[in-house]
């Protein structure tokens, strides 16, 4: 539970989650937003307008997920790091990730690294598709790491396996 740990239970967690069918669709966003708090950024970053208009500025965000593409603008402009796109379509054995990552030094393209869970566990194994770092994310780059389908929905960061690290 979120309050007590920092971890949001699998109940908190399937208030945000897209339904089974949508995630067979393409990419989506996920936004594991548990807790009211005065935050809006990801609906002002929505080009295509897949986030509700907040009641409140202390209102979880709610996604529209006909009109979600899973673009990934909103990734970077989360600034609780919250916010992930995964796609189930991405090929017949593994799934994409996407993250928001701010640690240096930044993976690389083909990298293989481990995945970790909410709670910074070892879950496994992927391989960075691409990282998109520019100055309009403000430092915040989006990792894309292509993962087994099974552990798609539990990993949620990495971890670089590089000499030193």
């Amino acid at each position: 539970m979120l309050k007590n740990n920092g971890v949001p239970s699998r109940e908190e967690l399937t208030e945000v989650k897209p339904s089974r069918e949508r995630l067979q669709q393409g990419p989506v966003v996920i936004v594991e937003c548990i807790q009211e708090i005065p935050c809006d950024p990801c609906y002002y970053a929505c080009p295509r307008g897949a986030f509700y208009p907040f009641s409140d500025i202390n209102s979880k965000p709610e996604i529209d997920y006909d009109k979600c593409n899973g673009c990934s603008i909103c990734i970077a402009n989360c600034p609780g790091l919250a916010v992930f796109v995964v796609d189930f379509t991405y090929s017949e054995e593994e799934g994409l990730l996407q993250i928001p990552y701010e640690l240096t030094p930044l993976p690389e393209k083909g990298e293989e690294v481990v995945t970790l869970n909410r709670s910074g566990e070892e879950i496994g194994t992927g391989r960075v598709v691409k990282v998109l770092n520019t100055k309009k994310q403000d430092r915040t780059a989006i990792v894309s790491v292509a993962v087994p389908k099974e552990i798609l929905m539990e990993a949620r960061h990495i971890k670089l396996r590089r000499e030193g690290q």
